[in-house]
């Protein structure tokens, strides 16, 4: 009799033990939905099978020690730090952070899916695999936040906020320490693809130099993601006392492009007070364009900045701790 009654709740353990993990724990984050508008996703917590169709995403997991959760990613022209774990053949190809296979992603069965907002246009259909996780900067915030609430929201859902958190501390600290550097100097700020060079403004891209780090914009009110197309007279009229570069072409790998530095070397940008001082800053491509949001991407382009300005990297500081 006493086996009898007991049966009912032996079945009720052996199927509760049965249930995936995901239904018995999940959390609700924040995520943007298809047109860019704020909303929630619930998630299974700490899952152990997610795609990564996103860069930034991929450069927190990375930074946070998650990668072996990685199933599937993105494949393609990366950032180098990100090389040997783009490359990683036991990851599967998932198509790009522009064009997703959805074959491919299924055959991964992920619990999770992450992207950026190349793949906004997406994210219902991505939905219908399983719940999707959409992270992009948000200018008008600015990129520091965007890439704080980045980690918080991967941090949540895998247990690793603290981690995150302590990052960012050492991040504001050295931003704090360009700010005071940066106050009153003028730049202009410029991406170069297919041998232009075009102007950025305080809305977009790069903008983190101006908003955040406190160098003045001489265009800011350029709204453009990929910038306004200038002339090398508009760069000469303004004469910057710096001018950021990032090469777009070298960071998606665009055969046959012409370098940003042999764009830039001419005369008229060779007559402003940046090039005389030898402030004309090629930044770290790869990151800015590609990765911006990410936790190591932040610290890479706190070092870009640190050393426009011939301040002693905060990295560098920390490893000779």
């Amino acid at each position: 009799m006493r086996l009898v009654k007991m049966l009912p709740a032996l079945a009720a353990l052996c199927t509760a033990l049965s249930l995936p993990a995901a239904l018995a724990d999940e959390i609700e984050v924040f995520t943007l939905d298809s047109a860019l508008k704020p909303t929630t996703v619930t998630v299974p917590e700490n899952p152990q099978r997610v795609a990564v169709l996103d860069y930034a995403v991929m450069d927190i997991m990375q930074g946070l020690g998650l990668e072996d959760r990685i199933a599937a990613s993105a494949k393609g022209a990366c950032p180098s730090y990100l090389t040997d774990l783009v490359q990683n053949d036991k990851i599967l190809n998932a198509g790009t952070v522009k064009q997703v296979s959805l074959e491919r992603l299924m055959e991964a069965e992920p619990e999770v899916i992450f992207i950026g907002g190349r793949l906004a246009s997406q994210y219902d259909k991505l939905s219908e695999i399983a719940p999707v996780v959409q992270l992009s900067v948000n200018y008008e915030d600015g990129t520091l936040q965007s890439a704080e609430n980045f980690a918080k929201v991967i941090g949540q859902i895998f247990d690793k906020e603290a981690q995150a958190d302590e990052r960012f501390a050492g991040y504001k600290a050295r931003l704090e320490a360009i700010k005071e550097k940066a106050a009153g100097k003028t730049a202009m700020l410029g991406l170069v693809t297919a041998g232009s060079f075009h102007v950025l403004g305080d809305h977009a891209r790069l903008s983190f130099i101006t908003k955040a780090a406190g160098f003045k914009n001489l265009s800011p009110d350029v709204s453009a993601t990929h910038g306004a197309d200038s002339s090398f007279e508009l760069i000469s009229k303004l004469n910057p006392e710096y001018i950021f570069v990032l090469d777009r072409d070298s960071a998606i790998a665009r055969p046959g492009s012409k370098l940003a530095q042999d764009v830039m070397d001419n005369d008229l940008v060779n007559s402003t007070q940046a090039a005389k001082e030898g402030h004309i800053i090629y930044i770290n491509s790869g990151v800015w364009y590609l990765a911006e949001g990410g936790l190591q991407a932040m610290d890479y382009m706190l070092q870009d900045l640190e050393r426009a300005l011939h301040i002693q990297s905060g990295a560098e500081e920390q490893a000779g701790q």
